[in-house]
């Protein structure tokens, strides 16, 4: 398909955006680029979206950017369309990962690309970051090729590859790109840049952090160095999934930018090997302030017309205010990108955007969201992760919170009612989603009552993503009785509001960890929640994450203790089936898996009953008593009690089970919407992941 038609727009308008074609070049009175961006995306000037920042920075250095937004893969002649860049072309499949963009977990290929004019699918190549590089090494024979962004950033080493069921190279190899940055490559790409026009050729810069080469085998295989560690080999870890495990969790361990290690991953067959530098360093408070504060239009580019970019309406009002997450799920490929330790801007720089949005003509008076991967981590965890990192066998907040931890958020709320003062300003909305043990472990602040009372519109979305205790072990995730007691404390704070407000929990299915009995589990407790799930998230092994590394090998990596894996369309489909087994559609599925997990007496008449008989089936389930107990058939005919009640510290007898939803059947059902852009795009941008090359 390729670019979207252009529409007629005036000179004037596209000045305020980065050169998209020739006749943008010469309006400036440019002849020749620095740069060439290439971008898997629409072009959207917006700091949610990395190839935004990326070009800002680069021009506010004084170096000459153009933006080569989704171009025809096809043909050779759109990348040559705005000449021979003079330092370097840089190339990102967008702010997903090209696969996650197309393709569901049931590995169906998505009917819409919410990154692309109109929402329209197909503008983008499958592996956009391979084949755009390829192309470009045809077009512009000898210009270098940086690559960089999510799916650069994710795929820096050999992975497990989902939609292909194998383990895959690095991408440096596939796509032939001469330098890799990762992470979130403001500082990484500067500094390329200054090297790059001082005369540096890109093969002598080997050694800037933030960024990955390819080396020959013979640059590296040397006396053994104390900053450097030498990871199995591709070979290896293709034919052992321990291998493949140990090396992960090196990986893991090792992304840290004051202890961190050069990590070396051997390729013996090609003799070559990946070198990844230690990250880069955190960004101090202002160097956050500045890059915000560049000259961003705030939308997409004008030759979208009425189009549009649907990305964009997720953050067009909303304010990022921090990056980084110590919050580490296992799920979460944030440890390999953004890393631990959060990094923030000033109250002062996020007030002066949002008198910016005032004066925005769409602005209707509410800002959308305040917030980074999460919400309520405004700063690093502890003084001491600015001085010595974060601490490798340590998670800040699982099982527990560390005792060094600093959890007030004392100058979240200082920024929160700063912004609600601002004229023009209706309300402030918190809806990157809060970590909940967090709110529960700040017991010198009122943020819980001042979120209720100014911040929350009847329904704030939190993520508990499961209730077994097993499960969320895996998931790197507080207990139940943790959510359990947030619920309580919710809903007696909005009590005391004189507020009906309610909780809309994320949950997960098919993570690893989780079999038929935890799948249950899942679902009894949406059955005694009272509600009804419109969207689940489907576990999807994307690369960089704990949970993969589980997924693939049927190990946790931390302990490799072995874990059971949902895998297969039909297991992954009966396991989100359960969570949704109120919608008719999944009939069948639900009585298959609860036939699989041993559990009939909940396909019945009685108040426990997920489902009820159909067709002529044989009821195992008639009308439970008083106790919660039914009658179930057993082998010998005859009928035995079954107890279907339990005891969940969620939805025991003693909790408050519907602390989230109790009125009305309507405000059940709605509780769980989302965005109609669908998850992985809303998730994506709310998470500011994809600020990188």
């Amino acid at each position: 398909m390729g670019a979207a038609k252009e529409e007629k727009t005036s000179p004037r308008e596209r000045t305020r955006f980065l050169p998209v074609n020739r006749q943008d070049m010469h309006g400036r009175g440019w002849e020749e680029l620095d740069f060439l961006l290439v971008s898997g995306d629409a072009y959207v000037d917006h700091p949610s979206f990395g190839a935004a920042i990326i070009s800002r920075c680069l021009e506010n250095n004084g170096y000459r950017v153009g933006v080569l937004a989704q171009p025809d893969w096809r043909d050779l002649e759109v990348f040559r369309s705005m000449g021979r860049p003079r330092l370097a072309c840089l190339i990102t499949g967008g702010n997903l990962d090209s696969l996650v963009n197309h393709y569901t977990a049931a590995q169906k290929r998505r009917s819409n690309d919410a990154y692309s004019p109109g929402g329209v699918s197909g503008r983008r190549p499958d592996r956009a970051t391979i084949v755009y590089s390829n192309r470009v090494r045809e077009a512009l024979p000898g210009v270098p090729v940086i690559i960089g962004g999510i799916e650069a950033s994710l795929r820096r080493f050999a992975h497990y590859d989902y939609w292909s069921n194998k383990v895959r190279r690095s991408i440096l190899l596939d796509s032939q790109a001469d330098l890799l940055v990762y992470g979130m490559g403001e500082r990484a790409i500067l500094e390329i840049a200054r090297e790059l026009n001082s005369g540096k050729e890109i093969s002598e810069l080997l050694d800037l952090r933030g960024t990955a080469v390819l080396e020959r085998a013979s640059e590296w295989n040397g006396p053994e160095r104390r900053d450097l560690l030498v990871l199995p080999s591709f070979e290896d870890i293709s034919a052992s999934k321990r291998c493949y495990a140990d090396s992960f969790m090196e990986q893991y361990r090792q992304q840290d930018p004051f202890r961190g290690k050069t990590l070396i991953e051997p390729y013996r067959q090609d003799r070559k090997a990946v070198r990844q530098n230690p990250p880069q360093k955190p960004l101090s408070q202002s160097e956050m302030d500045d890059i915000y504060a560049l000259p961003y239009t705030g939308t997409y580019h004008p030759q979208y017309g009425q189009e549009g970019v649907p990305a964009l309406q997720e953050v067009e009002f909303s304010l990022v205010s921090a990056r980084g997450c110590y919050g580490s799920c296992s799920f979460c490929a944030l440890t390999f990108h953004q890393g631990r330790i959060v990094q923030s801007r000033s109250v002062r720089s996020i007030v002066r955007e949002a008198k910016r949005l005032t004066a925005n003509p769409r602005f209707k008076g509410y800002i959308h969201d305040v917030g980074g991967p999460t919400a309520n981590f405004r700063r690093p965890a502890c003084p001491g992760q600015l001085k010595r990192g974060a601490c490798a066998r340590r998670q800040c907040l699982f099982p527990s919170p560390c005792d060094r931890i600093d959890l007030d958020h004392g100058e979240y709320l200082e920024l929160l009612r700063a912004l609600r003062s601002l004229p023009g300003v209706k309300k402030v909305f918190v809806r990157s989603g809060i970590r909940y043990d967090a709110v529960l472990a700040d017991k010198n602040t009122p943020f819980l009552r001042e979120l209720c009372q100014y911040h929350v519109s009847g329904q704030l979305k939190v993520a508990p993503e499961h209730v077994s205790s097993s499960v969320l072990r895996r998931m790197g995730k507080p207990g139940p009785e943790v959510y359990a007691e947030f619920m309580r404390e919710f809903k007696q704070v909005n009590e005391g509001l004189g507020k009906k407000q309610y909780l809309v929990p994320y949950l997960m299915s098919s993570h690893p960890g989780s079999g038929w009995q935890e799948a249950v589990e899942l679902a009894e407790f949406v059955r005694d929640l009272g509600v009804n799930p419109e969207q689940v998230q489907d576990f999807i092994p994307t690369p960089g994450t704990l949970s993969t590394c589980m997924y693939y090998t049927g190990l946790d990596p931390r302990t490799m203790e072995k874990v059971y894996v949902p895998k297969g369309v039909r297991e992954k489909a009966r396991q989100r089936a359960l969570i949704q087994y109120r919608n008719p559609a999944n009939y069948s599925l639900v009585e298959e898996a609860l036939r699989l997990a041993g559990r009939v007496d909940l396909i019945g008449y009685g108040r426990k009953c997920l489902i009820k008989p159909q067709n002529g089936m044989n009821s195992t389930n008639t009308k439970a008593d008083k106790n919660g107990k039914s009658g179930k058939t057993g082998k010998n005919g005859r009928r035995r009690a079954v107890n279907v009640g339990g005891r969940h510290p969620l939805t025991g007898p003693n909790s408050s089970r519907r602390a989230s939803s109790t009125s009305s059947k309507a405000s059940r059902a709605s509780s769980f919407k989302k965005t109609p852009s669908g998850s992985p795009t809303a998730k994506a941008a709310k998470s500011r992941m994809g600020s990188s090359a």
